[in-house]
Formats: C-alpha cells, sequence, structure tokens
C-alpha cells in the first residue's frame, strides 16, 4: 500500500490542528496520501502546509486565534458542534485530542482512535501547566480541566478501535483513562531519509519547548565549541535559545526545515540528539536511524522502544545533567557513529510506513457511502481558499 487508495468507502481523517509539522500530522498525511480520505481539522497553518491537502478535501474549522486560551474553546465548541455531520461517514479516524468531541453517539460505521497521548494537561503533566500560570489563572485552567475530563473520556468510550501509537501510550490510556488499546506505530518514509556522507556537526529537530529539553543540549555544545550543533526547528523557546546561543559560532539554527532539505541535513550529520521529556513516540529518532544516524537520547518514554543501547545510539538516564550531555557527544565519534550505521538502518525498518499502512488498512471496515464533505450540515461555508492565510 504505498500508493494511494482507493477505499469502496470514503474516510475522514480528523485532528486538532495542522499548525506545525510534528510526529501526529506526519501520521495524518500519510493516511491522507494513502487512502480516499477527507480531512478535518480545527485549523491549518497554510504557510506550513501550502498545498498539502486539496482544499476540495478539506474541511478547516477555522478555530485560530492569537490567545490560547479561546483557541482551544474554540476548538473544543466547534469539533462538538459538526459531531452530527461527522457520523455520517462510515469511517472516521479520530487523532489529537480535540477533535474527540466530534464523535457521536449515535455513530454507525466505525470510529476509530489513534491516540498520540491522552491530554497530558489533564493527566501526567497536570502539575506542570498549573505551574506556568498565575495564581488567578489557575482556577480557569481547572474549570476547563472538569469540564473537558469528563468529554474527553465519554468520547474515547464511544470508540469501537483504539489505537496507541506506543507501549509508552498504552500504558497511559490504561493507566488513566481505563481504556484498553492495541499498538500501531507510526511510520517512518524509509526512502526519504537515507545515508548521504558524514560531516561533522550533531543535529536537533525536536520542537522548542521547555518539555523538549533543548536548553541543556544549547547549553553542553556551549561549553564545547570544537563541536557543531544544528539546530533545525522552531517554537516557543526560540528567541530564549537564540539568546542562550548568541556567543557561540558553533551553534547554529535553521528554522524548521522540510523535504529535501531536512533529509540532507540529517543524511550527512554525525548524530542527532533527542532528549524530550517522557516522549510518546518520538519519530525523529526513528528517522535519524532510517538515515544510518546514531542518536543520543533519554531512557524514558518512546524511545525506550525504539532505540538499543550501543547499537543504535546512547540512552542518557533520565535526570541526566549537561555533562552527561558532553559526555555522550565526545563518546560519539565520526568512527564509532559509521560503525552503527548497519544497525541504525536495521532498526528503523520495524517502522516504515508500508507496516504501518497495513495494520491501519486492516482496521478500517467498507461501509456505504456517506454525505461529502460539502454539505451545508456541517455549517461550514466560509473555508479559505488555497491561498488564505491565517494570521
Amino acid at each position: 500500500m504505498t500508493s494511494k487508495t482507493r477505499s469502496a468507502a470514503p474516510l475522514l481523517l480528523l485532528y486538532d490542528s495542522l499548525g506545525i509539522r510534528g510526529g501526529a500530522e506526519h501520521v495524518l498525511m500519510t493516511l491522507y496520501g494513502a487512502f480516499d480520505a477527507d480531512v478535518c481539522v480545527g485549523f491549518v497553518s497554510q504557510h506550513v502546509f501550502g498545498d498539502a491537502i486539496d482544499p476540495g478535501r478539506l474541511i478547516d474549522l477555522r478555530a485560530h486565534s492569537r490567545f490560547p486560551p479561546l483557541e482551544l474553546i474554540h476548538l473544543l465548541a466547534r469539533f462538538q458542534r459538526i459531531a452530527g455531520s461527522v457520523a455520517r461517514y462510515p469511517n472516521r479516524i479520530y487523532s489529537g485530542s480535540y477533535s474527540v468531541l466530534a464523535s457521536s453517539p449515535d455513530h454507525s460505521g466505525r470510529s476509530i482512535y489513534y491516540c498520540h497521548t491522552p491530554p497530558r494537561f489533564l493527566y501526567d503533566l497536570e502539575h506542570y501547566y498549573l505551574s506556568r500560570l498565575s495564581p488567578l489563572q489557575r482556577p480557569l485552567l481547572r474549570a476547563l480541566q472538569a469540564w473537558f475530563k469528563s468529554r474527553y473520556e465519554a468520547s474515547i468510550s464511544r470508540m469501537d478501535v483504539v489505537l496507541a501509537n506506543s507501549r509508552n501510550v498504552q500504558h497511559r490510556l490504561k493507566h488513566y483513562v481505563d481504556v484498553e488499546s492495541t499498538v500501531v506505530y507510526p511510520p517512518v518514509d524509509l526512502s526519504r531519509f537515507r545515508w548521504s556522507g558524514q560531516d561533522d556537526y550533531f543535529v536537533s529537530t525536536a520542537r522548542l519547548e521547555p518539555l523538549k529539553r533543548v536548553a541543556p543540549i544549547i547549553e553542553a555544545f556551549r561549553q564545547m565549541p570544537d563541536q557543531t550543533l544544528v539546530v533545525a526547528s522552531g517554537g516557543g523557546q526560540l528567541k530564549a535559545l537564540r539568546r542562550l546561543a548568541a556567543n557561540a559560532s558553533n551553534i547554529h539554527f535553521t528554522g524548521w526545515l522540510a523535504g529535501d532539505e531536512l533529509s540532507r541535513l540529517i543524511g550527512s550529520c554525525r548524530a542527532s540528539i533527542y532528549l524530550a521529556q517522557d516522549e510518546d513516540f518520538g519519530i525523529s529518532p526513528v528517522e535519524s536511524m532510517a538515515a544510518g544516524k546514531p542518536v543520543i537520547g533519554v531512557a524514558e518514554g518512546g524511545l525506550l522502544e525504539t532505540l538499543v543501547p550501543d547499537e543504535t545510539g546512547h540512552l542518557l538516564p533520565p535526570s541526566f545533567t549537561v555533562e552527561d550531555i558532553r559526555g555522550a557527544v565526545r563518546s560519539m565519534t565520526a568512527a564509532k557513529a559509521k560503525a552503527l550505521r548497519a544497525s541504525c538502518e536495521t532498526r528503523a525498518a520495524l517502522f516504515s510506513r508500508e507496516a504501518f499502512l497495513s495494520a491501519m488498512g486492516s482496521t478500517i471496515s467498507p461501509a456505504s457511502p456517506p454525505q461529502t464533505k460539502n454539505s451545508p450540515e456541517f455549517g461550514i461555508t466560509d473555508r479559505p481558499s488555497k491561498d488564505q492565510k491565517h494570521p
């Protein structure tokens, strides 16, 4: 199933929003590229995704807002509003945390939830998110948590199939929501990420947010001026991390890269570094291994399922220090990195696009054709054109 498959029955893919090119978005785009599917999202960033989705197949709920709390309220309300119309599709795959509110207790066909993680601000990271708010803001978050949690759990209980993107997420679903699930690992396009040589730099592709822990990586390279780091991503910490690296000529920021640029960068590095906190799955390390590049990771979360210590890289302890990072970088010599190439490529092959699509295809059952996405019952008559951009 490597080319677009014309299903006997159309499929609707639902996801919170298309705002960055992360692992969850990659899963959505892989499904869209393989199956005859419409796509419904809370909003889409046209400057990031451009014409990646045919406007005739896209249902954009346009819930974007410059004020994050208002955006979340818009997302939840608009997904709830279209639940009746969504139920007319014979097959629906929900992804993300908010799109599940578009599920209906009166649906026919199959409702499938592909879970990247239960919403972490409700469960394992509740105290982290509360700690980042002022005392005046915390009651608002607690009220939102109380309202959303019951609806999220009710939505999950209506699913015919629940899939988890890793054993790590499978454990969270069981522990926090008491839901059984089947693991289907996300896909990696092995043909896109390939060895293309070995230059003398390390690469970080993690989003620049606190939980991705890019700051200690930058601090480590500030203390190693003879080692080069390329940070190929963006995010809320971009300005702060640029300031941190301001006087370090060995640290370079490229912003988000896509397509051939990203493939070349990864394919030519010595190794990649990915230290996200309790990562759900972590598709970036697998992309690195697909290019034959070892990974300096952390022994927690999904990386425990993808990386093999001393065969495909090095795992730091969860309570790692900057000195630990420096030691791992120093030990990952060019010769050692090259010697791990074959093991990395072999390991990455376990997470192929073909394996993912085979598992997803067997989960989807044929049903009678639904009403089209252009039905006025969706209540969306002002979809943006291909050239229209969100603020």
